[in-house]
């Protein structure tokens, strides 16, 4: 039998329950919503955590140009939320690059003084719907949970705890939870054509088959359906406008409109492929950016 006073056997007793300590569940802070604006669910196992972000407010509203239309309709629905009032969950989608999620970020600008804080979760995560839910059902705060680039494989399963958490369960969805989600799908499944081969005609009216009626129905559980365009050129130019004018008054740079300038921003998008919000804001970085560098 083994000396209990022995070095060895503390140093076996010191490894077992260093071993055993690694095996316990990690205990995370709560995230102080009174500093904290932002926070990301991080899936752990069958539940998760939050993790708080560190986030910047400079892009507001007012910077989202070309979009009024849709502005208006997220911010009227956002508004409602913050005021305890009755607000529907939102699906945004459309062209990439358009000012999706750069919207849904510009209202927690908005409404940060109005209690409103935002949850990013990553569409992997969905599955911890309920264990988030129990996270903040309590909480005083207006909560945006925000999942960017929402879409589903037709293997994936993790929409059906979505689609039932949006609408359909015994237990209700905590009202001081709001989900906004983008996507370049509006039907976040796949659609092939072999779904339409299971439609039928019935009394002269189509009815379409279970398969489409499964991709239809997630979307379905979204009150708010917000679409983006690719944008015109003259939509275009506006935001690259915009953004060289916000950049030079940060920076004190000084720059004018003209037919050169307006030409290398054209030459720009070409070169990418898009003309979008994202590339008229990449463009007037880089021209400013040069520009400043050039006047050292």
């Amino acid at each position: 039998m083994s000396d209990i006073t022995s070095p060895q056997f503390m140093n076996r007793v010191v490894a077992f329950l260093d071993r055993y300590e690694q095996t316990l569940p990690v205990a995370r802070p709560a995230v102080e919503w009174n500093s904290v604006l932002a926070a990301r669910w991080m899936g752990e196992g069958a539940s998760g955590w939050l993790r708080p972000l560190s986030v910047e407010l400079s892009t507001g509203l007012a910077d989202l140009v070309g979009v009024d239309r849709q502005k208006t309709l997220l911010q009227t629905n956002t508004r409602q939320f913050v005021q305890g009032l009755p607000a529907n969950n939102a699906l945004l989608w459309g062209a990439r690059g358009t000012g999706k999620s750069s919207l849904v970020r510009a209202l927690l600008s908005e409404y940060a003084a109005s209690n409103l804080r935002l949850i990013e979760i990553d569409k992997a995560d969905l599955i911890h719907l309920p264990a988030l839910i129990e996270a903040i059902k309590e909480e005083p705060w207006r909560f945006l949970l925000f999942c960017d680039d929402l879409a589903f494989e037709a293997d994936d399963s993790a929409y059906k705890t979505l689609k039932t958490v949006l609408d359909g369960t015994v237990e209700a969805t905590p009202d001081n939870l709001l989900l906004y989600a983008t996507s370049n799908r509006r039907h976040l499944l796949p659609e092939h054509q072999g779904d339409n081969q299971a439609a039928s005609m019935v009394d002269g009216e189509l009815h379409p088959g279970e398969a489409i009626e499964e991709k239809i129905a997630l979307s379905d559980r979204f009150g708010l359906w917000i679409s983006f365009y690719p944008f015109t050129q003259e939509h275009y130019l506006s935001v690259v406008r915009h953004w060289m004018a916000v950049l030079a008054n940060q920076y004190g740079l000084q720059w004018e409109w003209s037919e050169d300038l307006q030409k290398e921003a054209i030459r720009w998008a070409l070169a990418r492929g898009n003309r979008n919000g994202r590339c008229a804001y990449q463009f007037a970085r880089s021209h400013a950016g040069r520009a400043l560098l050039e006047g050292q």
